[in-house]
């Protein structure tokens, strides 16, 4: 009976049937097939879909002072009081070098900012203490008066037209860190040499947020303080008129007026055969204009919302 079980019962150690053999090789196919229907599936939907927009990255709001290599970039905020900054040197008659000590100094005192706090009792752009006679907080928290103390004592300093602007700014300010002022030196020339006028066309400013309705109290004060007497400003509508006894004073007032774009919406200039857009997506570079040529060399024109509080008219 065992012969018989054996001949009739399993094949020991014989080769499996064909149909075992093809079952697995069956079943992967089906799953490669349904794998590939699932993947061109997909790849037609991803093809198919809308596509979303491309995002577009806007940069912030900023003001770029560039002469030569050297390139500063501020928030319009700061741009607004390095303008009283250096309007207050040309009130005084002082050169641009005497802008350029007191930008650095405000650069690494307040980063250009006009703060109500600071290290012990010191406040304001430059950081002055009431505690040693610089005045008093709401004198100090005055942008033209703490720049004008500081022009008062620079110009005590000997030497201070051709010495090192580190170690002058340090007499002036003695500074727990004597040698901070230095690595702001660059940038500070570079945005005094264009806020003074003697970089024509070297200043530029973008801000998406300036309010229509906002009231110009710093250009306001730059025409009727920092420049009276030396510029002259008339306004019809949105279109003002700047005159001046020379080119670079001319500069000095066009870029002290976009250095205020802060709170006034300057659109359009036009000066010295050049023209400036402002443009809400990019910072917009000075262009050469024909029609800015037809303006004398020490004449522009700025054009500001109508419905802005305009500047008092101010004449030479």
């Amino acid at each position: 009976m065992s012969d018989r079980a054996g001949a009739t019962g399993p094949r020991g150690g014989g080769e499996p049937s064909r149909s075992t053999t093809l079952a697995p090789l069956l079943g992967c196919g089906v799953i490669l097939v349904v794998v590939a229907v699932l993947v061109f599936a997909v790849f037609q939907w991803v093809r198919q879909r809308p596509r979303p927009e491309p995002r577009v990255v806007l940069p912030p709001n900023q003001c770029v002072a560039t002469v030569g290599d050297v390139s500063y970039t501020m928030t319009p905020e700061q741009s607004k009081w390095a303008a009283v900054i250096v309007a207050e040197s040309i009130r005084r008659g002082l050169p641009a070098r005497a802008a350029s000590i007191a930008l650095a100094t405000a650069m690494q005192e307040s980063s250009l900012r006009n703060l109500d706090h600071g290290d012990r009792d010191s406040v304001g752009l430059f950081q002055q203490r009431p505690s040693q006679g610089w005045g008093t907080v709401e004198q100090i928290m005055d942008p033209w008066y703490s720049s004008g103390k500081f022009y008062e004592h620079l110009v005590k300093v000997s030497g201070w037209q051709t010495g090192d602007i580190n170690d002058v700014a340090q007499k002036v300010q003695r500074s727990g860190v004597p040698d901070g002022y230095r690595k702001h030196v660059d940038n500070a020339k570079a945005l005094a040499s264009a806020l003074t006028g003697n970089s024509p066309g070297a200043f530029s400013c973008l801000n998406r947020d300036a309010p229509e309705t906002a009231e110009p109290q710093i250009i306001t004060q730059i025409f009727a303080t920092g420049l009276k007497g030396k510029v002259t400003l008339k306004r019809t509508g949105d279109q003002w008129t700047i005159t001046a006894p020379s080119p670079q004073l001319m500069w000095a007032a066009v870029n002290l007026s976009l250095a205020t774009i802060d709170e006034t919406p300057i659109s359009h200039v036009s000066a010295g055969g050049q023209q400036w857009q402002h443009d809400g997506a990019a910072l917009a570079s000075w262009s050469d204009s024909s029609a800015s040529a037809t303006l004398p060399a020490d004449a522009a024109t700025l054009t500001v919302s109508s419905s802005t509080p305009q500047p008092t008219e101010t004449s030479s």
